[in-house]
């Protein structure tokens, strides 16, 4: 079973500076929280002790959870790679609408990293898997919930 993570360095490193403000700041502090909430008393009754617990457990999935990727994690450095034109993981792809003639630009990347509003969609998207294995050049239909769109691959950038 193939269970590596892709992920681009940037995404990496965002991981990474999560991983150490949760156990650096954030667990440290929710630990205080509980240690404070337990001088107040009677522990059935006490919303700050339950709070501090629930906040405390989310943290540690978290962590576990970052943990996780960070280890089954394949770094992908498309900058050190020759561009081919070829669209892959962790390129960046300026795309043409060739109904409206609209343009776009997407970075293909992992699932944490894809944030739509700054450009990144995830290798697991709808788009991102259509444009996948494509040339610049190309033109790919994607289906979308109102339809088929088509874009042209205008340029394949590996930034």
């Amino acid at each position: 079973m193939n269970n590596r993570v892709p992920m681009t360095i940037n995404g990496e490193a965002a991981l990474r500076a999560e991983l150490k403000k949760l156990k650096s700041e954030d667990r440290p502090r929710v630990i205080e929280a509980i240690a404070e909430a337990r001088e107040h008393g009677d522990l059935k009754e006490n919303a700050e002790y339950h709070a501090a617990r629930e906040q405390q457990s989310f943290i540690e999935g978290r962590i576990q959870e970052i943990e996780s990727k960070l280890s089954a994690a394949q770094i992908i450095d498309v900058t050190r790679m020759d561009n081919t034109g070829k669209v892959i993981f962790g390129v960046t792809v300026k795309l043409v609408n060739v109904d409206t003639e609209e343009e776009v630009q997407y970075q293909i990347c992992g699932e944490d990293e894809a944030d739509i509003k700054a450009g990144k969609l995830s290798v697991t998207s709808p788009i991102a898997r259509a444009l996948i294995g494509k040339n610049e050049g190309d033109v790919v239909a994607v289906r979308v919930p109102s339809g088929t769109v088509e874009y042209e691959i205008e340029a394949v950038e590996h930034l």
